[in-house]
């Protein structure tokens, strides 16, 4: 029933979760992946169509409304500041590479927007981007999800020995103690 759901709705809820925030949507879908629950390119893609729509979404306000929106959130304001000066030094290279950096990913989209940065080369740099980004980062998390699952499953096969090594430890910390308070 579970894993139903989560064939049925785990990408447009992927797509909603990239849209929003990311990097904790992508790496639990990565996990259902490796899970056999979605499909790794499938979730690559979702990725990529979430965090791509919220980066388009971003920039165009901050054209429209961007020093309100800034104005409205006070803690935005030093990271737009911060955004800005970066923008000025490479434009290209922080519109293929802002969504890497924690913190900036709705903040720079607006900085962008009102720095009068081209919207057609903001979609093609954004677009490689987001491509770089979801399509990275899901082969990442999934291959390093395939190398846990693997480590998992042979600590599932040593977990008799590891729990007899547990308790040997305790038994043989409960002798030493138990010895040390006679000698006292």
């Amino acid at each position: 029933m579970l894993q139903d759901l989560i064939r049925q709705f785990g990408y447009p809820a992927l797509i909603l979760g990239t849209f929003l925030e990311g990097e904790v949507s992508l790496l639990v879908a990565c996990y259902l992946a490796v899970r056999n629950l979605l499909s790794i390119e499938l979730v690559a893609l979702c990725a990529f169509l979430g965090t791509f729509a919220s980066d388009q979404l971003w920039f165009h306000l901050g054209r429209r409304h961007g020093r309100a929106l800034l104005q409205r959130h006070p803690r935005w304001q030093p990271l737009g500041e911060r955004a800005s000066a970066l923008l000025r030094r490479h434009p290209d290279l922080w519109v293929l590479g802002f969504r890497f950096l924690y913190g900036l990913r709705t903040v720079m989209p607006v900085t962008i927007g009102l720095s009068g940065y081209s919207w057609r080369r903001y979609l093609l740099f954004d677009c490689i981007g987001a491509a770089l980004w979801a399509g990275g980062l899901s082969l990442i998390a999934y291959r390093l999800g395939n190398a846990m699952s693997g480590l998992l499953e042979d600590v599932r096969h040593a977990q008799l020995y590891l729990a007899a090594g547990v308790a040997l430890l305790i038994a043989l910390g409960w002798l030493y103690r138990r010895r040390q308070r006679r000698a006292d």
